[in-house]
């Protein structure tokens, strides 16, 4: 059986090592807490679906800590996504976009797009710098249940299924990004 570690704030160094190694962790951001895997590693980002119990063909969203991270993982981006991501972000903005192929299929469900967004949380943030990989993290809950918003929802629900949490306390909004796709611009 798997024992969930539970870390403080100042100890995400130690939950972005587990993301390196293929690991699951769930950690707040702004809205949510999100189950996160290193967004480039196939198998890391199956283990999502099977502790979600969600379907492989829905997509994930992509959480980067900087803007500079969209080279890694997208491509042929215009001007007015440009202007929309430096508007919105960091924040609960997700926006599609062209993705390259080092995006996993199973994170994109097969399609050729990826959700990415920053979010605003320092923890999120922090985690994804020193993990130094794009975190693919839906909401932290089995699927059609609500979205956690705390450590005390997350562990009882998901605690024989993630490695471990960062316990950030409560989160503001307890309500997904908004995911935005620019068309014809």
């Amino acid at each position: 059986m798997l024992i969930t570690k539970i870390y403080k704030p100042s100890e995400f160094n130690e939950a972005a090592k587990e993301l390196r190694l293929g690991e699951l962790v769930a950690f707040p951001t702004e809205t949510v807490y999100g189950l996160g895997a290193d967004g480039l590693n196939a198998d890391a980002v199956r283990k999502i679906y099977e502790a979600k119990g969600r379907k492989q063909d829905n997509p994930l969203i992509l959480h980067i800590s900087e803007i500079e991270m969209l080279d890694r993982i997208a491509t042929d981006i215009t001007e007015l996504e440009y202007k929309l991501m430096h508007a919105f972000w960091p924040g609960p903005f997700t926006i599609i976009l062209n993705k390259k192929p080092i995006v996993p299929n199973n994170v994109t469900g097969g399609m050729n797009t990826v959700g990415v967004r920053t979010p605003s949380g320092t923890i999120a943030r922090k985690l994804i710098s020193y993990a130094d990989t794009p975190i693919a993290a839906p909401s932290a809950n089995v699927s059609g249940r609500p979205s956690g918003t705390n450590v005390k929802d997350i562990y009882e629900e998901l605690h024989n299924k993630v490695d471990c949490i960062v316990d950030g306390g409560d989160c503001e909004y307890g309500l997904e990004s908004t995911v935005v796709r620019v068309i014809n611009n």
